[in-house]
């Protein structure tokens, strides 16, 4: 079972939820953490131990200049603007390259190979007896986002309960890491920046026909904006993270409030479950 934890947007305390929900779990089920967040990934901040890495690579065209005779076609094939033909030479942009191998199928030379590059690193670690951890990181510059997402979840044990954390908002990188997820986990703020951007991510778990279960972290005396839409669209609220100095403090510093508080590990554990009830069988 694969459950994502997403927001509409960042700080809304999804890594909070994503680390004690992964360790409260671990204590009695094989837990996989998958941290698609590529571009700024945290979960490992929170759990020491030695990774193994791998490198995430794609194909980028090479081109032979002593067989090219400058037809034109693999810039017309191209899409995304990454082979460009003059009349005297060929631009290559890398980076604009999706790697789909059209340039080369279209070219009546042979003159286009491919190469590797490097776009992402995966680190794999055991932190816990019953945890394990999988975080992708995109290289700076890439545009290869969704590539590195789908290698990081290339790499799941299907027995295991996969806890993926979303990048946030709701774009292609969000929408990589739901797709295939058996329930969402919202979590959000209650704010009206919050309540904006929770119904963005709602809408599109909704698209996906995915299950959803709502956390409101930092929650105080305003948390009707929240749950006025929750009961509208009739969505589950699962849990409530109070707006407290003490968790702020535990999480900023690296702790985890679960590991700390037996109370807290109770509760995460009992949305976990909650979570795996919502999803049902798909």
């Amino acid at each position: 079972m694969q459950i994502a934890i997403a927001s509409g947007k960042g700080g809304t305390g999804k890594t909070t939820v994503t680390v004690n929900l992964a360790l409260a779990l671990s204590s009695s089920i094989q837990v996989t953490l998958a941290d698609c967040d590529v571009e700024e990934p945290n979960l490992h901040l929170f759990f020491s131990g030695q990774a193994e890495e791998e490198e995430v690579t794609v194909l980028v065209p090479e081109i032979d200049t002593g067989t090219c005779i400058l037809c034109g076609k693999c810039g017309q094939f191209c899409r995304y603007g990454a082979l460009i033909v003059l009349k005297d030479q060929v631009l290559q942009y890398p980076k604009l390259c999706h790697s789909c191998g059209g340039c080369s199928m279209v070219c009546p030379t042979g003159s286009i190979s491919e190469r590797s590059e490097v776009v992402g690193v995966l680190h794999r670690s055991n932190p816990e007896p019953s945890l394990r951890l999988i975080t992708g990181t995109l290289c700076e510059g890439s545009i290869h986002t969704t590539t590195v997402i789908r290698a990081v979840r290339n790499q799941f044990n299907p027995e295991d309960l996969v806890l993926l954390d979303a990048p946030p908002g709701t774009a292609c990188a969000a929408m990589e890491t739901l797709e295939g997820c058996d329930f969402c986990l919202l979590v959000t703020e209650p704010t009206p920046f919050g309540l904006h951007d929770l119904t963005l991510i709602y809408k599109l778990a909704q698209l996906y026909h995915i299950p959803v279960g709502v956390v409101i972290n930092r929650s105080d005396t305003t948390d009707s904006i929240v749950e006025f839409f929750c009961r509208d669209q009739n969505i589950p609220i699962l849990m409530h993270i109070p707006f407290d100095r003490t968790i702020a403090l535990q999480q900023g510093s690296g702790q985890i409030i679960s590991r700390a508080d037996p109370k807290w590990r109770e509760q995460f554990f009992k949305l976990g479950q909650d979570c795996i009830t919502l999803a049902g069988v798909r």
